[in-house]
């Protein structure tokens, strides 16, 4: 079935069925392009989302972040960041693969109808320019015959007139002869013309209009073709990055299921012992025995418990919570004016008044300081010292550990370098046209001078963790090595090299200073990841990669959802985050 067959005399309805498809496929088109908007007005709500709960690098040194629920929520953040990305892609496949071919395709095929209907519309003007010259000649021959037969009937009338002449007669025959060939001619014409018209009316209707029938039913039969692929490309481009999302997902359960509460608990312990004992009993002063001063100022003056505590470490709080019970009256009683006995009938001496024991208990009040009733006047931040001895005794360790951990690197650094300049000034040394080795003198004191500040430094601290209880010598670096190994030793403190360090002559001085300061070039790696999918790596600052290929690790993603990686060849590059599984160095 075709339309030029069966739909041969609907050309308006095929006019009006092919622009209502181009209609829909270009409504079509405009969804998928709302639709795509939406999914990046999605992407973005999700990254700014992530962005806003994500703490900052900085922050990253806050106890909370060692919490694996705290580690845990970040590594959702970070999830829901590539699921962002991932809904960016689509968006983007969208509007490549659907709206951009769409659009192209529905203009190529507006002009190719436009193309179809013109034929017709030109077919149609020449059937109608056929069909006018039939009409003329039609009615020229009407007309011309009834002419030819009133000039025959007026020769005969004339030829039956008495009164007429001859020469009357045979000029109305001659009339009507001329007009009877005047006819016969116009009667061919006609006959010409309808022949003609016959035939173009033929060729129109049964060749020329059913050809662009099928023209226009085949345009439009690809056009639907061609809008079920887009159906399903909109579903395939999702399709497409499902298994990414699945692994995003499946990311933020793995996330869920790592948290370790028991750990966290252990961890909040590490970080917040104080390393205090807990407060005695309180002892009881029994004022109603003796009045003794010496005994009185030992038992008085000498107060046990939080009291004790206070005077070594004032910055201390030993209230549980932060509303605290005030002391009522009672409480308060052996510190506050007693209420006056009855007077004495006995006689009193001069110095204790008339009430030796209220005179008692006036002078303990002088030499005993009143109790604290409240720690609020403690709640000021304690001043800070160099060997955190504001801190609690277990706080205080941890933190001159790290300390001292971070000097030892400091430290180890420092002596990288000055070997590194060493190795330099050999090489100005043995070839002077690369450059003045006095020029590096200023960088070797300067090298010098802070290697022996961080010896100072690490001494100190090491004294400092001695006596908090800690092993400084645990991680300790080279440092005595620095000090009594000439290998190590570089450069002594005075500047002076050391001939030990002297390369060998038999190697040549280009190789060895190239081979120096390549190895420094490259950044180690912070951890490793396996390839997940397929990535071919086409821009510009990107590397290619193959599934399950292992990379190093050299750049964390700074939220972009890039990582930069490294082959075993030494070639790097950026790769999307959410194609690989990465695992860090801790």
């Amino acid at each position: 079935m075709d339309w030029g067959t069966d739909l041969w005399d609907q050309y308006d309805i095929i006019e009006k069925h092919t622009q209502s498809g181009l209609e829909l496929v270009e409504k079509y088109a405009k969804f998928v392009k709302e639709r795509t908007e939406i999914e990046q007005n999605y992407a973005k709500q999700l990254r700014n989302l992530s962005k806003k709960y994500n703490q900052k690098r900085s922050n990253k040194d806050e106890p909370e972040c060692r919490l694996s629920s705290h580690q845990s929520f970040l590594d959702i953040l970070n999830e829901m960041n590539d699921y962002a990305g991932q809904r960016e892609l689509i968006a983007e496949n969208l509007i490549v693969n659907i709206c951009i071919d769409l659009t192209k395709y529905l203009q190529e095929i507006k002009q190719e109808r436009k193309t179809y209907l013109m034929e017709a519309k030109k077919a149609q003007q020449s059937l109608e320019s056929t069909y006018k010259q039939l009409d003329n000649s039609k009615k020229r021959f009407e007309r011309e015959w009834r002419e030819a037969e009133r000039a025959a009937q007026h020769a005969e009338k004339t030829d039956q007139d008495i009164n007429a002449t001859k020469a009357d007669v045979e000029k109305a025959k001659q009339q009507a002869h001329i007009k009877a060939h005047i006819a016969e001619e116009c009667k061919n014409d006609y006959a010409a013309q309808l022949q003609k018209y016959n035939k173009e009316q033929n060729q129109f209707y049964f060749n020329d209009m059913p050809l662009i029938f099928n023209k226009l039913q085949d345009l439009d039969e690809r056009r639907a073709q061609k809008l079920a692929q887009g159906y399903i490309l909109f579903s395939d481009t999702e399709k497409q990055v499902m298994p990414i999302i699945g692994k995003c997902l499946e990311g933020i359960t793995k996330a869920g299921s790592s948290v370790d509460e028991k750990n966290d608990s252990r961890i909040v312990i590490e970080q917040n012992k104080s390393g205090f004992e807990r407060p005695g009993d309180l002892e009881f002063e029994d004022y109603s025995q003796g009045i003794n001063r010496a005994s009185s100022d030992s038992s008085l003056g000498t107060p046990k418990g939080p009291i004790d505590l206070l005077g070594k470490n004032r910055s201390k709080n030993f209230w549980l919570f932060s509303r605290r019970t005030k002391f009522s009256s009672s409480t308060l009683t052996p510190f506050s004016t007693p209420p006056t006995p009855s007077p004495s009938n006995g006689s009193t001496s001069p110095k204790f008044g008339r009430d030796p024991l209220s005179y008692c208990l006036k002078e303990i009040n002088k030499t005993v300081k009143p109790r604290i009733s409240s720690f609020r006047t403690l709640r000021r931040s304690p001043t800070v010292t160099e060997d955190f001895g504001h801190l609690p005794p277990e706080q205080r360790r941890k933190r001159l550990q790290q300390k001292f951990e971070e000097i030892c690197k400091e430290l180890q650094k420092e002596v990288d370098k000055s070997e590194a300049l060493g190795k330099m000034k050999d090489v100005y040394e043995k070839n002077p046209q690369m450059g003045d080795p006095a020029s590096l003198a200023p960088q070797i004191n300067q090298t010098s001078q802070k290697i022996e500040q961080l010896r100072g430094d690490m001494s100190k601290y090491e004294t400092w963790l001695a006596e908090a209880g800690g092993r400084g010598d645990t991680l300790r670096y080279r440092a005595q090595s620095f000090n009594n190994n000439g290998a190590h030793d570089v450069y002594s403190p005075d500047g002076a090299h050391s001939d030990e360090s002297t390369p060998d002559p038999s190697q040549a001085i280009y190789a060895e200073f190239d081979d120096d300061f390549d190895d420094e070039e490259l950044t180690a790696p912070i951890g490793e990841c396996i390839a997940l999918y397929n990535f071919p790596g086409v821009s510009e600052g990107t590397i290619a990669m193959q599934e399950g290929e292992a990379l190093a690790v050299v750049e964390e993603d700074k939220g972009d959802g890039w990582t930069r990686v490294r082959r075993n060849n030494g070639d790097e590059g950026y790769i999307p985050t959410s194609y690989v599984s990465i695992t860090l160095k801790k």
